[in-house]
């Protein structure tokens, strides 16, 4: 398949030439770290429900994922062929990146949340020529669902199975000692280049479909360099990952970003607060990175337990705003400073606190830009706001920016300046330090976890009993936001919230997506026009509830 990562070429002397790119990949890291410590702890695989763990050595992983890149390559994988993974947190999601960077494939994470509605128009606009699925997590039966999407998929030759028994199964197909006979005919003549698309990576938005984010190696570690620099990180760094690598939050920094720092990382296939709080004391983790719920259960469990988490240095929060006594709590309970960010998955990490700020910096601002990257707040007619405290549209200009949307150059959303539009709405003081004060784009972000609200309104509209919908977001101490569906019912019908959920799950809605809340109106508030004003429904919302 052709990329037409078209934000790539335009910028790059200037990238070189600053030094903002460094034209490295995650091989010429992982070759790095082998060469330096080949028998060292490498990666700890828990499985959260059993306790179960794996740990394997930087020359262990590295066998594992030579296994993998000969098994893709026997599937019929090659350069540029996309590779879809919906594995959870573990060895096997790690092999299988390792794997399709060795052959020149292009790796897919894809979210274990997902279901036949999301994944079927990811794997059929991606092209994915590979699936690779758990046999079961958390109870749903993924193969079934990966069969049964099958016929519909024009490119996909073969579904994997981890956790199966069969002719489909990741220890046949990917994982096979007898592929390690034909380990040296894996060179590095067959490799990604630093230029090269590595992840293509969905994201959601406010035009009906999930948009192809490209990144390259050198787009991403341009984030992870100067990221690691600030925060003081370095090799004897133990790096806790929960949150998905199928999100951008654990991929960029669960799995590239300990490879940069020849750094063990410790993975958890799902969360489990009192599970976490025992890995952290038992395994001497430094660091993670989560949304603000996974802060808020961590310190509980810890409180609870009386476990030790004096080797935890640092709690990065990202994804939500970060309530004061969040902060207050997490560094009396934890001992570790709190770091708040943002970023997008276009962008990685785009700004956080220094750990040398003040503690209540981290919930009052979401920080300043990392080196290599540029901020700018502009007004309603797309002008520079002209001093500090004033909101407006939040642009980004730098180095991580991402190589564009899949099939969809029209939506890059970047000007002829290199200056990328979010579509968040944020404020900067006099310091340079911004805070995101809301979104112009029609997303909700529950726990870290962008709602498509659009496609969700688009489902409910097929309900026979609704006549229209809007769905906003409220305000939540835990996830950040929820969503509440504003219903007008067809005359003399109604809607129960029961009969609501029932339809998004026949529409194969991951449950994440669903609306926690749901209000029947006789009419919405809309304009002249007809457009309906969801800022007045919010604050209906808002006074409603007392907030």
């Amino acid at each position: 398949m052709e990329f037409d990562a078209v934000l790539i070429e335009p910028r790059r002397a200037a990238m070189i030439a600053a030094g903002l790119w460094l034209d490295k990949t995650a091989d010429d890291y992982f070759d790095a770290c082998l060469a330096a410590h080949p028998d060292a702890l490498a990666l700890s695989a828990i499985h959260a429900a059993t306790g179960a763990r794996r740990d394997l050595s930087w020359a262990e992983l590295d066998l594992l994922a030579d296994r993998a890149a000969l098994g893709l390559r026997a599937l019929g994988v090659g350069r540029g062929d996309v590779v879809t993974c919906q594995l959870p947190n573990g060895w096997e999601f790690v092999a299988s990146y390792l794997g399709c960077s060795r052959i020149g494939a292009v790796f897919n994470p894809v979210m274990p949340i997902f279901r036949e509605h999301e994944l079927g128009f990811m794997l059929k606009h991606g092209e994915s020529k590979v699936f690779l699925v758990p046999k079961t997590f958390r109870g749903f039966d993924h193969e079934a669902m990966a069969e049964g999407l099958k016929p519909g998929l024009p490119a996909l030759r073969q579904i994997v199975v981890a956790g199966g028994a069969g002719a489909n199964s990741f220890d046949a197909l990917l994982s096979n000692p007898a592929f390690d006979s034909q380990r040296a005919t894996i060179t590095r003549d067959t490799r990604l280049g630093p230029d090269d698309v590595c992840q293509l990576i969905y994201t959601s938005g406010t035009t009906g479909e999930p948009k192809g984010v490209m990144h390259t190696a050198n787009t991403m570690y341009a984030n992870l360099a100067p990221f690691a620099e600030r925060l003081h990180m370095g090799g004897e760094d133990v790096i806790l990952m929960f949150s998905p690598m199928a999100h951008q939050t654990g991929f960029m920094y669960g799995l590239l970003l300990p490879l940069m720092l020849k750094a063990r990382f410790v993975l958890m296939d799902s969360w489990d607060k009192a599970l976490a709080a025992r890995i952290i004391e038992g395994d001497g983790v430094t660091w993670t990175m989560a949304s603000t719920p996974f802060l808020i259960d961590l310190s509980g469990a810890v409180e609870d337990l009386g476990t030790d988490p004096a080797s935890l240095r640092i709690f990065l929060c990202a994804g939500t705003v970060i309530p004061g006594p969040v902060v207050e709590r997490a560094q009396r309970v934890l001992g570790a400073r709190v770091i708040s960010a943002w970023g997008m998955t276009e962008n990685g990490a785009v700004t956080t606190v220094l750990p040398e700020d003040p503690a209540q910096r981290a919930a009052e601002t979401d920080g300043v830009p990392l080196p290599g990257i540029e901020l700018q707040i502009r007004d309603r007619e797309g002008r520079p706001v002209s001093g500090p405290g004033i909101e407006g549209g939040l642009f980004v200009r730098g180095c991580s920016n991402f190589g564009g949307y899949l099939k969809r150059p029209q939506w890059n959303n970047v000007d002829a300046d290199g200056w990328f539009d979010t579509g968040d709405i944020a404020r900067m003081d006099a310091a340079g330090y911004i805070r995101i004060c809301g979104r112009s784009k029609d997303i909700i972000i529950r726990g870290a976890e962008n709602i498509p609200v659009v496609e969700v309104e688009a489902a409910l509209f097929k309900h026979p009993a609704v006549q229209s919908v809007a769905i906003v977001g409220y305000p939540d101490d835990r996830l950040g936001e929820r969503a509440c569906a504003f219903v007008v019912p067809k005359p003399g019908q109604t809607l129960s919230f029961e009969a609501m959920q029932a339809h998004l799950k026949a529409h194969n809605f991951a449950t994440q997506y669903w609306p926690e809340r749901l209000e029947l109106r006789e009419a919405l508030p809309a304009t002249a026009s007809g457009k309906v004003q969801k800022f007045a429904l919010r604050q209906l919302l808002r006074d409603e509830m007392g907030l």
